[in-house]
């Protein structure tokens, strides 16, 4: 197959993790991030959910590449914070996309919680759109999580955002921080890696045609 997918991102590790789970199942598609087209005006994140923002980008990806565009929004909806930081998690301390600022802030908001209140999952949203050959635009929309809870100090060198900070859900005595997990393990569990397997199939349908 000689295709090109635009993904609405220029984040290189998320941009690694989605490449490595198409491959997969789309062999033989380029995947094209934001660095790698033509510069454009970038929508702001307005949305008050995660498909909502995910669509704005996805949709903006194909009106300036004119190629099939995906995009996703995510974030950590953390239960003693009834669900924040939710879609504002990429700017949680104010300043956009600063990940150290949002882990320091929200471990200062969790300081006085006891474990058992410590819950949280990661959450995503991916859309996929492209032309429908009669002037319309045909969409995907796949949702992803992965349920978990909040450490009380950072661990690990992988991932990004509050990976350093989260242990998922896996068989007692694992306490390894999404941060501490090989790129496989991680993706085998991760939010966007179940959204991306229940996707990456479509999506080889869709541009194969």
């Amino acid at each position: 197959m000689s295709a090109q997918v635009f993904l609405a991102s220029r984040n290189a590790k998320k941009l690694a993790e989605m490449r490595r789970i198409l491959a997969e199942h789309v062999p033989g598609v380029e995947v094209l991030g934001l660095d790698d087209v033509a510069p454009y005006d970038e929508p702001a994140e307005t949305e008050p959910t995660f498909e909502g923002n995910a669509r704005l980008k996805a949709l903006a990806g194909l009106r300036a590449t004119g190629l099939p565009s995906l995009a996703d929004d995510s974030g950590l909806c953390v239960d003693a914070l009834n669900g924040m930081p939710g879609v504002l998690s990429a700017r949680w301390s104010g300043s956009a996309k600063d990940d150290d600022a949002n882990n320091r802030l929200l471990l200062q908001q969790l300081a006085d919680v006891p474990d058992d209140r410590r819950g949280a999952h990661f959450t995503c949203a991916v859309v996929f759109v492209q032309d429908d050959g009669a002037g319309g635009v045909e969409e995907i929309v796949v949702h992803g999580q992965m349920p978990g809870r909040i450490i009380h100090e950072t661990r690990g060198d992988g991932g990004f955002g509050y990976d350093v900070l989260f242990v998922a859900d896996r068989p007692r005595g694992d306490d390894r921080t999404s941060a501490e997990l090989p790129p496989e393990e991680k993706d085998a569990i991760s939010h966007r890696g179940k959204a991306l397997r229940e996707i990456a199939p479509r999506v080889a349908a869709a541009v194969s045609r």
